[in-house]
């Protein structure tokens, strides 16, 4: 509930106590936006009161305007005027309330004494990341930065999926076909170079199906028995019997790719204050699972296989560990989560991770609680929609993903026509513009993916990102920009700093409302806190450039012959600048001061 709503009902409350004896608890007064056909900045539903004390819509709106516009803050009115709309009484606060909240405003929440770690990326090492896992490293980064914004200590993690067949395939295929080829050798990035293998043990593998097929052998046997699949099965059985050999080249690769790895992150400027490994995670999952089964949490089938009954809580039965005796993903988040509680002892755990794993972490969290441990109460799973292209849907198998570096390289190479066919950065060296063409291209990328709320699935259009004009990141960019240039322009007419504080006694329209819009950051924030959705804050930095352009347009801000007013806008375009600037950094975009 904000200031001037909790005023307006202790007001109310207060009121109906003294003339008609309700209480507080009777009142449950409803609170929403005033719908922008009608003049207000606050409308209260009075429905609900008119049926408890038995009044008329207008009488009940005719004495609590008496009421509200007698509300004093800070020795002026709060109340400027009330108008009613059939049972909804629309309330316009003072300009002097609002100018009161924004010399109080600021950006920063109290801290909460929480810690909160944040689990995303976490990709296979078998192949580059691609379109999917930018969504979740941006959606995870953000989130995170939400999260400190509004008083967390958060502990920024990813599980690197570095062990399982997915790897094994890699491997095998490499060597088959590999001839000793390194990142070296080919100029190929680390984890492009597995991926390659991984593609390649896929056409293989299909060509073996076929021949089997071709011999009369059934569809379900010549999956299973596939000479190249049997080749990584064997090798995963020899990795965990810790073969000499098998493990030099996992190393080996898996060097490769994180090598690959770092270098996506750097370019997205996405950061993880801890990587763990599935290699050293699935054994402690492995000593859990087998503790379980002596408890009977799990149960063993006659192959010699582990598995989770989770038919009482309406789910399916989950292997936990296969007949081999080898582990599952599902054992070594067990194993990964027992393991970050004990080092951090965080109050919550939120992984981010795309929606076809929904039931996978039901699965999890209800496993965690059956083994007796209570913070699996306070684990969360960010589950988003999946990202699609014009083109259509991407399979990694088949090497038809959309390549994260690829992705990135086209936003910036568009950012670069883009920007140049303004003619704006004549003056500005190579290296200066190379540099804003990124911050545009990946400022365009983000705002684009992190603008859809994250349970939406959504159809990325790099082109339409891009454009300076309309719901987007340069948009937004560009405002800040202009914010810069005033500021600038007023520094060098020694106007900065606008000190001491001035106010008018009215505001103008716009004015009044890109203060309102400056008040609410911090409702914005921990509105984006409790939905765990950088599309608030999103959809907050758009607006907020779009009502400043509106005062840019219609009130004078250098050019206004009145000193204190003057004065009082700079220090306004100052606070937007500030809070454009913020908003922005929780969505992980560079705020350019020229464009």
């Amino acid at each position: 509930m904000s200031l001037h709503e909790k005023l307006i009902s202790e007001s109310i409350g207060k009121y109906v106590y003294n003339k008609y004896q309700v209480s507080n608890e009777d009142l449950n007064l409803l609170f929403q936006q005033t719908r922008k056909e009608f003049e207000g900045d606050v409308t209260l539903v009075i429905f609900g009161l008119t049926k408890l004390l038995k009044l008329t819509p207008p009488a009940l709106g005719a004495e609590l305007d008496e009421v509200l516009t007698a509300i004093e803050f800070e020795g002026a009115c709060l109340v400027r005027s009330t108008n009613l709309v059939q049972g909804f009484l629309n309330i316009s606060l003072s300009d002097a309330y609002w100018l009161s909240r924004l010399k109080a405003n600021r950006l920063e929440l109290p801290k909460t004494g929480k810690r909160t770690v944040v689990e995303y990326s976490s990709p296979n090492t078998n192949k580059p990341l691609h379109l999917g896992h930018i969504r979740n490293n941006l959606l995870g980064h953000s989130v995170s930065r939400i999260l400190q914004a509004a008083g967390d200590e958060v502990v920024k993690v990813q599980i690197i999926n570095d062990r399982g067949i997915h790897i094994c395939k890699s491997m095998v295929a490499w060597q088959k076909l590999g001839k000793g080829e390194t990142p070296e050798s080919t100029g190929l990035k680390g984890d492009h170079l597995v991926g390659k293998y991984y593609v390649a043990y896929d056409k293989v593998y299909r060509e073996e199906v076929a021949q089997l097929l071709a011999k009369g052998v059934s569809e379900e046997e010549a999956k299973a028995n596939a000479p190249i699949l049997q080749e990584a099965q064997t090798m995963l059985r020899q990795w965990e019997a810790g073969d000499a050999g098998v493990k030099a080249l996992w190393e080996t690769m898996n060097n490769w790719v994180y090598s690959g790895f770092n270098a996506t992150y750097e370019r997205l400027g996405v950061s993880f204050d801890k990587n763990y490994y599935e290699s050293n995670t699935y054994l402690l999952g492995k000593d859990k699972v087998l503790e379980g089964l002596k408890k009977d949490v799990f149960y063993r089938k006659e192959d010699g296989s582990v598995w989770a009954d989770l038919t009482a809580a309406k789910l399916d039965q989950k292997v936990v560990l296969r007949s081999d005796g080898t582990s599952v993903y599902m054992t070594q988040d067990i194993g990964t989560a027992i393991e970050r509680y004990q080092e951090w002892q965080m109050d919550q755990t939120i992984y981010v991770v795309g929606n076809e794993q929904d039931y996978h972490f039901k699965v999890l969290f209800i496993i965690l609680d059956r083994l007796g441990y209570d913070w699996a109460k306070q684990c969360y799973h960010l589950s988003y929609g999946m990202v699609d292209l014009p083109s259509g849907k991407m399979k990694s198998r088949e090497g038809t993903v959309v390549d994260a570096d690829e992705l990135i390289n086209e936003v910036i190479a568009g950012a670069r026509e883009k920007t140049l066919a303004l003619g704006k950065l004549d003056t500005s060296s190579t290296a200066e513009q190379e540099a804003l063409f990124a911050q545009i291209g990946l400022g365009a990328l983000k705002y684009f993916i992190l603008k859809v709320d994250p349970q939406k699935r959504m159809l990325f259009n790099p082109e339409e990102s891009i454009d300076l004009n309309g719901n987007t990141g340069p948009f937004i960019q560009y405002s800040h920009a202009r914010i810069r240039s005033i500021l600038r322009k007023a520094e060098a007419l020694n106007l900065l700093p606008a000190a001491p504080w001035t106010q008018p006694e009215t505001l103008e329209p716009t004015e009044r409302v890109l203060i309102q819009h400056l008040v609410g950051y911090s409702a914005v924030v921990l509105e984006a806190r409790d939905k765990l959705s950088p599309a608030v804050v999103c959809q907050y930095a758009y607006d907020l450039a779009t009502t400043f352009n509106r005062f840019y347009h219609e009130c004078h801000i250098l050019n206004e012959e009145r000193a204190e007013i003057k004065l009082f806008r700079l220090n306004l375009v100052g606070l937007t600048a500030d809070a454009l600037k913020q908003a922005l950094y929780l969505i992980g975009v560079e705020a350019p001061e020229r464009m």
